[in-house]
């Protein structure tokens, strides 16, 4: 009998399992053992090669092993293509680092067929080290198969899968306000948005909106955002809430807000409560614009006006919101109320060049001047800062900004209840997930924003002309059959 050593030395070990692993093809054999009409499907979110594996990649991929070894185990045939992410934001971030490049404008000054090359050239940068690694993992993937999803076949699968849900009619084009990163130039979807929360200082501001049909009289409303002041196009109260009209009896001006927040504004004995009511009482109230640049470019009937909705609530600020197109919220009650949109940031976060003493700042440069400029007005009330957890971009590390986008969705939510149904029937381990963690992001899942502002990436199949006509292919060859060429 052959004696073996009880001193073992684990790196001899190693490697001389994973060599008989590749002398005698066993993750091979493992496949071909099983029966084909027995088959296991494995997807695996693929990594990116333009940086090399961490400890994150290696303890997701030795769970990710043990469930294809574990099927295997129990007859199934488990083919595992390993693939490469080498589309998006990851990419072009880098490339525009190595080209020092800064933001779309300039990208498009280069070329957008050079930066697409250039983004080519690095995806598969790192592949020789990350196949050394998995190898060592002692994880069974096959890479002589793999796949990219730069590839033309996988992104024909893409626009298959998109045909699909086009013809179910659950493909929309629409205006929404999405997280949006302005360093990269692209919406982010809200899974994205809530993966880099940072408490931060922001300015903290009370404006005194005049009203048009009383004199000296101001509704109060409050943001941290100062920089989507000169897009504001109305004020918003709940119309169940309790609002005041009180006389500040030094100054001699009159002020609207809730009753709950007046002790946070006004100290005791300066002031005199004049009338009592609901919100509904303000309703329809005309107040005098902050800034003329939307009443210029937007002129409206219906717009600087007090509205009413069930989100206003009196647990901060002044029970007034200040309402423009950077929030869910205020888009659609300016959808309900016939109030357009007035948005002059440009893709990257920049004022318009129209809009005088801060055009070219970017949003986030833009709020002192923004605020001084109200100071200057007599429309500061009150100014402070607040410290407050605040959403970042995971990519670039800058704060995300809330904007209107045109991009194209998917109907998430028209069959959201159905995927809380089904998902209650999944076996889930640890058993808490399901209605828990993904559980939750479910029952809250929105339609889903599936259409980046990008150009390293998979084309979106859809052509319109423009007379209004628009066609989805779901094959290269449709595309080929309408186009002739």
């Amino acid at each position: 009998m052959q004696e073996i050593s009880n001193k073992i030395h684990f790196p001899e070990l190693e490697k001389e399992i994973l060599q008989f692993w590749r002398d005698e093809q066993i993750f091979q054999k493992s496949i071909d053992q099983r029966p084909e009409d027995r088959p296991f499907i494995f997807y695996d979110g693929p990594p990116f090669a333009t940086g090399l594996p961490h400890y994150g990649h290696l303890l997701a991929g030795t769970i990710k092993d043990v469930i294809p070894r574990y099927k295997t185990m129990r007859n199934f045939r488990v083919e595992r293509r390993f693939g490469w992410d080498t589309h998006g934001l990851p990419v072009e971030y880098e490339v525009e680092q190595d080209l020092k490049l800064n933001g779309a404008e300039e990208i498009r000054e280069y070329g957008v067929g050079k930066f697409n090359e250039a983004c080519r050239s690095i995806v598969l940068r790192y592949t020789a080290e990350w196949e050394e690694t998995v190898d060592r993992m002692a994880r069974w993937v096959d890479f002589e198969n793999d796949y990219k999803t730069m590839d033309r076949d996988f992104m024909e699968s893409v626009w298959w899968v998109f045909k699909q849900l086009w013809d179910k009619g659950l493909i929309y084009e629409g205006v929404k306000v999405v997280p949006y990163s302005w360093r990269v130039a692209t919406p982010l979807s809200n899974f994205e948005a809530n993966l880099n929360y940072k408490d931060t200082q922001d300015p903290s501001v009370t404006l005194r909106f005049r009203m048009l049909d009383a004199e000296n009289t101001y509704a109060l409303a409050w943001t941290t955002t100062p920089w989507t002041l000169p897009s504001n196009m109305a004020l918003c109260a709940g119309p169940g809430l309790e609002y005041v009209r009180l006389l500040h009896k030094e100054t001699g001006d009159r002020y609207h807000l809730v009753a709950s927040r007046v002790e946070t504004y006004f100290e005791e004995g300066s002031y005199e409560i004049e009338e009592r009511m609901k919100g509904t009482a303000l309703k329809g109230r005309p107040y005098e614009p902050l800034f003329d640049f939307a009443q210029k470019r937007k002129p409206s009937d219906n717009a600087w006006k007090i509205y009413n909705d069930e989100y206003v609530s009196d647990e901060s600020g002044t029970g007034l919101v200040h309402l423009a197109c950077f929030g869910e919220d205020d888009v659609r009650i300016f959808n309900r109320e016939g109030i357009p949109i007035f948005d002059p940031v440009d893709e990257e976060g920049n004022f318009m060049q129209d809009m005088e003493f801060i055009a070219g700042l970017n949003v986030m440069e833009a709020n002192r001047p923004i605020s001084q400029k109200l100071k200057e007005k007599g429309l500061m009330f009150r100014q402070e800062t607040v410290e407050h957890s605040y959403p970042f971009c995971w990519r670039t590390d800058t704060p995300l900004i809330y904007k209107p986008i045109s991009t194209w969705f998917v109907k998430v939510e028209s069959f959201r209840d159905r995927m809380v149904e089904h998902n209650r029937k999944v076996h889930w381990v640890p058993g808490h997930i399901r209605d828990g963690r993904f559980g939750k992001w479910l029952e809250n899942a929105r339609d889903w924003a599936i259409s980046r502002n990008r150009f390293w990436g998979t084309p979106l199949p859809i052509w319109k002309s423009e007379d209004g006509d628009t066609l989805c292919f779901g094959s290269v060859e449709e595309l080929e059959n309408a186009s002739g060429t």
